[in-house]
């Protein structure tokens, strides 16, 4: 356990704000204030950059050699304390950074040093900015895993056809294995874009300070390669009062949840009675309290609705930050729980996805027998018409003629007489009857990113070959 602190708030008060304050905070300015119930997971990167602050003060001869070494040393024991979660977290001490630079005071008193040079203010937005960093590649890693999940999933049921639908009305038959690549190439967009919003996540705003920097000749660059950012900030008010890259990444990830929640709403519908393409594994679905027959797809529906929480943490941080003057204001310290609630959200969505999607048995028999309605080879029927010299509109027209009677005598299209299509127009012949063929309209859609099936197994090569990149080695 950590050693104890003197937890009189009037001695905290002057302890941490200096002679300005006489009396002690109040109690429930205390509490209301406090952050540390939430930001304490910033610790492991709070300490990181105040390792890196110690050493570039020790650069700078501010801190003895001997001075940096029980600076480090304790604040690699109060890490090494944390991580076994033997450290007792104190709300009077308010934040995150305050506690750990408090005990490092009791523990020994050269850390009253560590804060030589900087403000809380730039502070945190180095903690959070790498601690995000760490989040992204952890959301990029799940992102992949699950895209790997759903190109096994294609391959493993290559040969399945479906009804593909618009306004949720069948429209063209397609692979299921192209459908499910449709979320491959969503969730690929989402990747890029955290990948892209990295590039702006990765600067270094310590040293500074408060709002102005420092009359200290701090060596930024050194700090800069030590902790790994890829560059510095160039305006001292704008990097502690910039919280873009939060807004970024929450819209990023809100997207992102959007894309979750359409793939929750397929394999919801899919998985009911009235569509009885899919079955969930037991092991990913719940039961009711009162009906005994009851097989549930929460893990789908939950997505569907924690996209709501996300999107509306993006909302929250953009009304956070509109009406804010430069430069840091403590409504900031809003920011942290709307994105530690994303990235844990968005990530564990991921996770569960993955691991449900290798637990979903298709029904073979259902999927072909939706996806031999005729009806979803009217549009190939029009073409045939144009491959006749029709123009496209009237041919439309005449498809839509013969829709009409086969629904008008309650038959399939396919079983209309041939002199009944005739009546309709001369042109058709019995040729045109072959076109209501799913394998043949599948294999006679031959444009780049259609459907056909060798088209479809090239693309699943494709993104073989990519996800395999992507694996931790």
């Amino acid at each position: 356990m950590s050693k104890s602190i003197p937890s009189d708030s009037k001695a905290n008060s002057q302890a941490l704000w200096g002679g300005r304050f006489t009396t002690g905070a109040a109690e429930r300015l205390r509490d209301y204030t406090q952050s540390v119930s939430f930001d304490w997971q910033l610790y492991r990167h709070d300490i990181a950059g105040s390792i890196a602050h110690a050493k570039m003060l020790a650069q700078i001869k501010v801190l003895k050699p001997s001075e940096l070494k029980v600076i480090v040393d304790g604040l690699e024991e109060i890490r090494a304390q944390i991580d076994r979660g033997q450290f007792k977290w104190r709300t009077d001490l308010e934040d995150v950074h305050m506690n750990i630079e408090a005990e490092l005071t009791a523990r020994c008193p050269v850390g009253a040093k560590l804060h030589t040079g900087r403000s809380r203010n730039d502070q945190v937005a180095t903690a959070m900015r790498l601690w995000l960093k760490d989040k992204i590649a952890a959301n990029r890693s799940a992102i992949a895993g699950l895209q790997a999940a759903l190109e096994a999933w294609a391959s493993r049921d290559i040969e399945i056809v479906i009804p593909g639908y618009t306004h949720l009305q069948r429209a063209q038959p397609v692979l299921l294995a192209h459908h499910l690549l449709a979320y491959v190439e969503m969730l690929e967009r989402d990747y890029e874009r955290l990948a892209d919003g990295l590039r702006r996540v990765d600067v270094l705003p310590l040293g500074s300070g408060a709002i102005a920097g420092s009359t200290l000749p701090l060596d930024r660059e050194f700090v800069r390669k030590t902790l790994g950012f890829a560059r510095i900030s160039e305006n001292s008010m704008d990097a502690v009062g910039d919280r873009d890259f939060i807004i970024e990444y929450n819209a990023a990830c809100a997207l992102l949840a959007v894309h979750l929640s359409r793939l929750a709403e397929d394999l919801i519908l899919w998985s009911s009675a009235e569509f009885h393409f899919i079955r969930i594994g037991d092991a990913y679905t719940t039961g009711s309290s009162l009906m005994p027959q009851k097989k549930n797809p929460d893990i789908a529906e939950l997505a569907r609705g924690k996209s709501g929480r996300v999107i509306g943490n993006l909302v929250a941080l953009l009304t956070l930050l509109k009406g804010l003057p430069m430069t840091y204001n403590r409504d900031l310290q809003e920011d942290k729980e709307r994105l530690f609630d994303t990235a844990e959200t968005v990530q564990s969505t991921l996770l569960i996805f993955a691991e449900m999607l290798g637990h979903i048995e298709v029904h073979a028999d259902a999927c072909k027998h939706a996806a031999a309605d005729p009806l979803l080879l009217a549009t190939d029927l029009a073409d045939w018409l144009v491959r006749k010299g029709v123009a496209f509109r009237d041919a439309h027209h005449l498809v839509g003629e013969a829709v009409a009677l086969a629904e008008k005598r309650k038959v399939p299209i396919t079983k209309l007489k041939l002199t009944e299509w005739k009546k309709i127009s001369p042109v058709f012949d019995k040729s045109a009857l072959e076109i209501f063929s799913v394998e043949k309209g599948l294999a006679a859609r031959t444009t780049h990113g259609s459907p056909n099936p060798k088209l479809v197994k090239l693309q699943l090569s494709r993104w073989q070959r990519i996800l395999a990149e992507r694996k931790p080695s």
